[in-house]
């Protein structure tokens, strides 16, 4: 997928475009997605404009949530539901004061030479938020323009599928929900650094995982994958301050199963998490111990099985 940092074309070749934050690339953007590749006819791209930062850090400084992707993941999924094209710019003043009218006209007709639009239902865009899919149809009717408003994906409750949801299900520990909504396991990614050294007096050595700005799991402990160098392992993941040490420093902790390397400055991906139980105080260290072998179960280690 080629990036471009700014809202002017490259090649001649028509495009057809999908709109939006995609955060999460949840089913909801995955059925955008789909619905932006149908259009594309013989020798058409497709590509998908979105922004560096969630909107509102300019509209709503102070107020925006926390991602369930960041940057470099989000772009990832985008490149996997098959764009061809990626523009990948900042919301700031340039995109936010512009008129509805001149979205249109001078930013996607004129400056990108779209020949579709695909949105989802709920899209707003312009000053004020004042353009509606309504008015993109009209406009791209007028010009002989393809266009698509997707409805709402839901799930299998009847619920709608949103970025917002999802966040709220991760904050409290509801990673199957999550992870249904999302279409794609939720994950934590981050370098591997040095932390305490408690792991290995505890018999239970773990890797202390520097996870960018996002939305984690509520504290708790957690079974998952941990992916290290193309390889998956069965993991117990601590989310939380370690409370049995007076921690005061929220830290993700992840002990791999049959693992012995030491990694430090190494990536590890972290998945497929489930809530074992929350983080507990515990008065001695040997009842820490003889609970985190409990917790060893969840991820069948044969020794303790």
């Amino acid at each position: 997928m080629k990036i471009s940092y700014t809202l002017q074309r490259q090649s001649t070749r028509p495009l057809v475009l999908a709109i939006g934050f995609f955060d999460g690339m949840h089913r909801g953007h995955r059925e955008i997605a789909r619905q932006t590749l149908r259009l594309r006819r013989p020798g058409w791209r497709s590509g998908v404009l979105t922004f560096a930062n969630h909107p509102a850090t300019y509209l709503r400084p102070g107020t925006e949530p926390p991602l369930i992707t960041t940057a470099e993941e989000r772009i990832g999924l985008l490149a996997g539901s098959g764009f061809d094209e990626c523009y990948f710019v900042r919301f700031d003043a340039s995109i936010a004061l512009q008129e509805a009218q001149t979205f249109l006209r001078r930013t996607l007709i004129d400056a990108l030479a779209v020949r579709g639009v695909v949105v989802g239902e709920t899209f707003r865009f312009g000053h004020g938020r004042a353009g509606d899919t309504a008015l993109m149809k009209q406009a791209f009717d007028e010009a002989g323009l393809l266009f698509a408003a997707v409805e709402q994906v839901r799930d299998e409750s009847g619920a709608r599928i949103s970025s917002t949801r999802i966040r709220q299900s991760i904050a409290q520990g509801e990673m199957q929900a999550a992870d249904e909504m999302l279409g794609h396991a939720f994950e934590l990614r981050g370098v591997v650094a040095q932390g305490e050294g408690r792991g290995h007096g505890l018999e239970f050595p773990t890797a202390n995982v520097t996870i960018p700005l996002k939305v984690l799991p509520k504290d708790g402990i957690y079974s998952g994958v941990a992916r290290h160098d193309g390889r998956d392992y069965a993991a117990l993941i601590s989310i939380g301050t370690n409370p049995t040490f007076d921690g005061r420093v929220r830290t993700i902790e992840a002990w791999l199963r049959d693992f012995h390397d030491t990694i430090y400055g190494h990536e590890l991906a972290l998945r497929d998490l489930r809530f074992v139980r929350d983080q507990e105080r515990y008065e001695s260290v040997d009842a820490l111990v003889a609970r985190m072998r409990e917790d060893a179960r969840a991820v069948k280690y044969p020794a303790y099985g």
